[in-house]
């Protein structure tokens, strides 16, 4: 939003199968599945996967099943954390299906030959910014346990590998401190979507656009994530999957 202003944005929290994390990768490549038919019926123009889960386990289907639609993927950023590091000890925090889909092999393959990669996998922490849970004494804890493997080896590069781990940030910069440099990549993947747009000839100039949030969960606790989170105000509509595993619009009562 802050990268392209002009632009509509049509959001879908899948939230009735969060977290993504701990499924199989078939099942995720078929939630993605689904929630792309929806998305492109809906009139998206470009679909962004702004999950790393969803990406590891479903993009390079998801290109050869729509070979005409755009994706913009998220991938965890090991290129620029090799490149930074000065002790050649670099960790990556992510769930367990990130980990285990080709993208991430294929990062540590093309990037990572003369440093050690340490890989963390952190199942509690997408629950806990779902719950809005950023800054309580559990929510420090369960950071702390999963950090402090990593900081023992010594790691001065930390990727955050997965989309819900920024909301995070204040407490993984207390306990890792000033000398482990925090990688967020999705900065790069806004950019990375306007370049696409504009490749494309659909990016918009003008003025505010309107904005569609949707959510497969309860609508009124997205619309409070939506304020707690990004600070925005705005309707979320309900979204549903039938019994045959399509997702529509769920027509409120």
């Amino acid at each position: 939003m802050r990268q392209l202003p002009g632009h509509p944005i049509l959001y879908l929290a899948d939230q009735a199968h969060a977290p993504y994390g701990g499924r199989p990768l078939a099942e995720i490549r078929t939630l993605s599945e689904g929630i792309t038919r929806f998305l492109l019926a809906e009139g998206a123009g470009v679909i962004v996967i702004a999950c790393n889960t969803a990406s590891a386990a479903a993009l390079h289907c998801l290109r050869g099943q729509f070979p005409d639609v755009p994706f913009v993927g998220m991938e965890p950023a090991v290129k620029p954390a090799t490149a930074r590091t000065r002790n050649g000890q670099v960790g990556v925090i992510a769930t367990a299906a990130t980990f285990q889909g080709e993208l991430f092999a294929s990062l540590l393959t093309r990037f990572a030959s003369d440093v050690t990669v340490h890989t963390q996998i952190c199942p509690d922490l997408v629950p806990l910014v779902e719950a809005g849970e950023l800054t309580s004494a559990r929510a420090r804890a369960v950071v702390r346990g999963y950090l402090t493997p990593l900081l023992a080896a010594g790691i001065d590069e930390l990727v955050l590998g997965c989309t819900h781990y920024p909301f995070l940030r204040p407490l993984i910069e207390e306990v890792v401190g000033p000398e482990v440099e925090i990688i967020d990549p999705t900065p790069a993947v806004a950019q990375q979507t306007g370049r696409v747009l504009a490749h494309r000839g659909l990016a918009v100039t003008g003025p505010a656009p309107t904005h569609r949030f949707l959510t497969t969960g309860v609508p009124d606790r997205f619309r409070a994530a939506l304020c707690d989170l990004l600070g925005l105000s705005a309707p979320v509509e309900a979204a549903g999957w039938d019994a045959a595993g399509r997702l529509g619009l769920v027509s409120p009562l």
